[in-house]
């Protein structure tokens, strides 16, 4: 990692993390971390470019057939890689697999760029972590081999308390609020060397009075119609969210700040 380093362009790849649900734009679209920390690169660098390659729902077999290649084409100056997690979602799982795949996407990548950044994905606090957990650690625990052995960047997101709050969760449980993106374009842009804007982005919000027991009810409710029900229905059809829809930002071109 240097201090106040200069980049001239950025490649995001990934999943719904990185395409930026559910931090929901007026006109429909997603913003998200990779946005905002493109965003200030570019504040600072006159001609930054940028391309965001993720989309939602992709596992690691599909990021490393759909995404790497291209990106790693791009000759970018900051790659960022961020997958597996839907992998250690599903019902069967061979982490051994996700873990071969996730290297080969690092063997590919890192050669083709100045600094290639891989993340322990961020987790809410409650049943679902505790469940895929082990999985989870397998997975982080490749990525910080991989990052060791490639001289990549890793952020630490998982072992951010402010980022396992469910305050800065969507209702869906799956996907960060616009804060909780904010905080992780904070947390890379720490990462790669630049000044902190924010040097508690770690640190949960402040303490505020638990939702009461019939919100809650209604919270799980209307999280079981709107998002639970739906996504077991992509799972016993072989669907995903993603299916059909194109990459954010599929060319490496100037960002308008």
């Amino acid at each position: 990692m240097q201090t106040n380093p200069t980049h001239t362009s950025l490649v995001a790849i990934g999943d719904s993390f990185t395409e930026g649900m559910s931090d929901l734009l007026p006109d429909g679209t997603y913003r998200g971390w990779a946005d905002l920390l493109a965003a200030r690169m570019a504040a600072r660098t006159p001609g930054f470019r940028y391309a965001n390659l993720a989309v939602r729902g992709k596992l690691i077999g599909q990021i490393v057939q759909e995404q790497v290649d291209a990106a790693a084409a791009m000759q970018a100056d900051v790659v960022t890689l961020v997958g597996g997690l839907n992998d250690t979602l599903r019902p069967k799982c061979d982490m051994a697999r996700v873990c071969g795949l996730l290297e080969e996407a690092v063997e590919k990548l890192a050669p083709s760029c100045k600094q290639l950044v891989l993340m322990r994905s961020p987790a809410r606090q409650g049943p679902v972590q505790e469940r895929f957990r082990p999985r989870m650690e397998v997975l982080f625990a490749a990525v910080d081999e991989l990052a060791r052995r490639h001289d990549a960047l890793v952020v630490d997101l998982y072992g951010a308390p402010s980022l396992a709050d469910p305050r800065l969760w969507d209702v869906d449980r799956l996907h960060l609020t616009a804060e909780g993106h904010r905080r992780v374009a904070e947390a890379v842009w720490q990462a790669l060397g630049y000044e902190p804007e924010d040097p508690e982005w770690h640190v949960p919000p402040g303490a505020t009075a638990p939702p009461g027991w019939v919100a809650r009810r209604v919270a799980d409710a209307r999280f079981a119609r709107q998002h639970l029900l739906p996504w077991i229905g992509r799972r016993l059809t072989g669907r995903s969210s993603g299916d059909g829809l194109p990459p954010k930002r599929p060319e490496l071109l100037p960002y308008d700040v």
